[in-house]
């Protein structure tokens, strides 16, 4: 997994096959968590979506990065179509969901979703996590699939204006991939997307994050209760 930490981002086609992605669609649309316009959040509590981060193709990816035995603690479900677009700047993925609010240097600023507790969190906690990024859809120019710009996962977090900076000098890379393939990606790398372009393409994507320990240190460790699956009522 070099590719991974000299660039930022890694793509491994064809990882799952297709029966084992209409599988995990179709459960997710059955699932009674509830869906935003943007996908679904806390989907860990998916028998299908546990079950896939949980598969040794993934947990094996995530543990040669991490440098250990790899844990998920996060899923979410991205669903963009013509219907339910947006477009998505440049930007770095530093919030961490955590058990419990400490004051400690480096952390926030804080905020409370869906009863999860999250924190911005310092370089040296987001470059102990690792996200894999499972394509249910194939990924190309039409459906808004992600751009990044390489090794920028190495800069620490980044201001807006540093941000804007690099995306002016950068040359970006578009992440195709089809169904079935992952692309494995640090979270300090900076990406973007752009919207769907037609009103028949669609992109569903499920990122799941790892980490090889849940514990920061100072009291901090990350919040993985969406592992319990959801009760149905």
């Amino acid at each position: 997994m070099l590719a991974v930490e000299n660039n930022g981002f890694e793509i491994i086609p064809e990882l799952f096959d297709q029966r084992r992605i209409a599988s995990v669609i179709e459960s997710l649309y059955a699932s009674p968590l509830r869906r935003g316009r943007a996908g679904v959040r806390n989907a860990l509590r998916i028998d299908s979506v546990r079950d896939l981060a949980t598969d040794s193709k993934l947990l094996n990816v995530a543990s040669s990065v991490l440098g250990g035995n790899a844990i998920p603690f996060r899923a979410t479900l991205f669903d963009k179509s013509f219907g339910a677009n947006w477009l998505v700047v440049w930007h770095q993925d530093t919030a961490l969901p955590l058990r419990d609010r400490r004051d400690v240097k480096g952390w926030g600023p804080w905020s409370v979703k869906e009863g999860v507790i999250y924190a911005h969190a310092p370089a040296h906690a987001l470059e102990r996590v690792l996200a894999i990024r499972v394509r249910l859809d194939h990924s190309n120019e039409q459906n808004g699939s992600l751009r990044v710009l390489p090794q920028t996962h190495t800069l620490g977090v980044l201001s807006d204006d540093a941000i804007h900076d690099l995306a002016d000098n950068i040359p970006a890379v578009d992440c195709h991939v089809a169904a079935g393939g992952v692309l494995l990606m640090k979270p300090l790398l900076v990406h973007s997307s752009s919207k769907v372009k037609s009103d028949n393409a669609r992109r569903r994507v499920l990122h799941i994050e790892y980490a090889a320990c849940l514990s920061f240190g100072d009291g901090l460790e990350l919040c993985n209760s969406e592992i319990q699956p959801v009760v149905r009522s």
